[in-house]
C-alpha cells in the first residue's frame, strides 16, 4: 500500500469509530481495519488489554461512557510502514463516569497523537499519547475537592447544632443555697463532645448534682448526653431522696435499650443535704472528683462500670461530710487531658497539686493551651465546682 492509501486507512478507522459511537456500525467493522494479531500499546483505560478484542471492548465502554465522538485531524505524516497522526478528539461526558469523574455532559476534548504500523492493508500495532487523561485526572480532583468541601460544610452544620443542643441542655440558673457556692464552668470545644452536667432540686431540700461525659464527638454524643441527663433527673426525682446508686442502675438499665453498641456513658451523681453538708454519691466509671480538706486533696472514690454497657449492674455508694470552707471539684477528662503548647497534658497529678493549693485550672476539651486559673471559692461550706469539655 502506498503512504496515502496508509494514511486513508488510519482516517477509516476513525471514521468507524464516531459511526460505532453514534450507532451507525457495530464493534464487528473494526474487524475489517484492525489485524487478527492487532498489538495496541496506548491505553485509553486502565484495564484495557492489548489485543483486538481488548480494544474493541475499551471503543464499547467508551461509548456507553461519552457520545457525540468527532476525530479532528491536524497533520498525518506517513513513511514506510508506519503513520504518524496528530489530532484533536471531541466527545461529550454525558453518559457514565469517566476515568473516576461523574458525568458533567459538558464537552471534553484533548489531543492526540498516534503511530499506527500497517502490515497487508490493515493495522498491525499502535502507539500513542494523549491529554484527555491528565484533563480528567485533574476534573477528578476538582470534583474531590467540592465533595470535601460539601462534606466539610455538613460536619460544620451538625457541629452548629450540636453545640445548639450542649447548650440548650445545660442548667440556666444555678442553685441558690444559703451558705453554699456553686460554681459552674463550661467551655466547649471545637468538636462538640457528649460532656454535661446538671442540677436538680429534690425531697426535704435536697439537691441533686450530676456531671457526665458521653463517649464520641459531634451531633450522637450530644444527642446522649442530653438524654442521660434528662433520664437521670426524671429518675432521680420520681425516686426522691432516694440513693444515687439506685438512680444510676435504673437509669443504666433505661440506656442500655436506646444507646447504640459503640457507645457508653460515664457519670458520677451525687445528693447534697445543704442542712447537714453531707455528700451521698455513686460513680459510673467517671472521673474521681476532689475534696479539699485543710490544705489536702481527697478522691471521692466509688466503684461501678459506665452506663449502657452491661445490663443489671449495681452500683457502690457511698458518703461524706463537706465541713465549713472545705471544696468539691466535679469535672471531665477534658480538664486533665489538656495539652499545653509543648504538648504535654496536665494530667491527675497537677489537677491534684492545684486542687490542694485551692486553685484549679479549667480547660475546653480541644486538648490544647490550658486556661487561666480559676480560684476554687471557700465559704461556709462548698458545692462542687463543674469543669467540662
Amino acid at each position: 500500500m502506498s503512504a496515502e492509501q496508509n494514511k486513508a486507512l488510519i482516517r477509516r478507522l476513525f471514521k468507524v469509530q464516531e459511526d460505532v459511537s453514534s450507532g451507525k456500525a457495530d464493534l464487528d467493522a473494526l474487524d475489517k481495519i484492525l489485524a487478527p494479531d492487532f498489538v495496541s500499546h496506548y491505553k485509553r483505560l486502565s484495564d484495557q488489554q492489548p489485543d483486538r478484542e481488548g480494544y474493541k471492548q475499551v471503543i464499547a465502554e467508551l461509548r456507553a461512557i461519552s457520545s457525540n465522538v468527532r476525530y479532528l485531524i491536524e497533520d498525518q505524516v506517513a513513511g514506510e510502514d508506519k503513520v504518524v497522526t496528530s489530532f484533536i478528539v471531541q466527545t461529550t461526558h454525558d453518559r457514565g463516569e469517566l476515568m473516576g469523574v461523574a458525568p458533567t455532559g459538558r464537552e471534553v476534548a484533548g489531543k492526540v497523537i498516534l503511530i499506527h504500523r500497517i502490515e497487508g492493508g490493515k493495522i498491525a500495532e499502535e502507539w500513542g499519547l494523549g491529554t484527555i487523561g491528565p484533563r480528567l485526572m485533574r476534573q477528578r480532583l476538582a470534583q474531590e475537592l467540592e465533595q470535601e468541601r460539601i462534606e466539610r460544610e455538613r460536619i460544620e452544620q451538625e457541629l452548629r447544632v450540636a453545640r445548639l443542643i450542649q447548650q440548650a441542655s445545660l442548667p440556666k440558673d444555678v442553685p441558690q443555697l444559703e451558705g453554699w457556692e456553686i460554681t459552674p464552668y463550661y467551655q466547649p470545644a471545637r468538636e462538640v463532645g457528649g460532656d454535661f452536667y446538671d442540677f436538680f432540686e429534690l425531697d426535704d431540700g435536697q439537691l441533686g448534682l450530676v456531671v457526665g461525659d458521653a463517649t464520641g464527638k459531634g451531633m450522637p454524643a450530644a444527642l446522649m448526653a442530653e438524654a442521660t441527663s434528662n433520664m437521670l433527673r426524671a429518675v432521680a426525682q420520681a425516686l426522691g431522696s432516694s440513693s444515687p446508686g439506685e438512680v444510676l442502675a435504673r437509669v443504666n438499665e433505661t440506656l442500655l435499650a436506646r444507646i447504640p453498641s459503640n457507645m457508653f456513658v460515664t457519670c458520677f451523681y451525687a445528693i447534697l443535704d445543704p442542712k447537714t453538708a453531707g455528700l451521698r454519691y455513686a460513680n459510673a466509671g467517671h472521673d474521681l472528683p476532689y475534696v479539699r480538706r485543710c490544705g489536702d486533696a481527697e478522691e471521692l472514690r466509688a466503684t461501678g462500670m459506665p452506663l449502657g454497657l452491661m445490663p443489671s449492674m449495681s452500683y457502690e455508694e457511698k458518703e461524706t461530710i463537706l465541713g465549713a470552707g472545705e471544696s468539691a471539684l466535679f469535672y471531665s477528662d477534658g480538664l486533665v487531658e489538656a495539652h499545653d503548647s509543648k504538648g504535654e497534658m496536665f494530667g491527675f497529678p497537677r489537677l491534684r497539686g492545684r486542687a490542694n493549693r485551692r486553685v484549679a485550672y479549667v480547660t475546653s476539651g480541644s486538648q490544647k493551651a490550658v486556661q487561666p486559673p480559676l480560684e476554687l471559692p471557700c465559704v461556709k461550706s462548698c458545692a462542687p465546682i463543674g469543669a467540662s469539655s
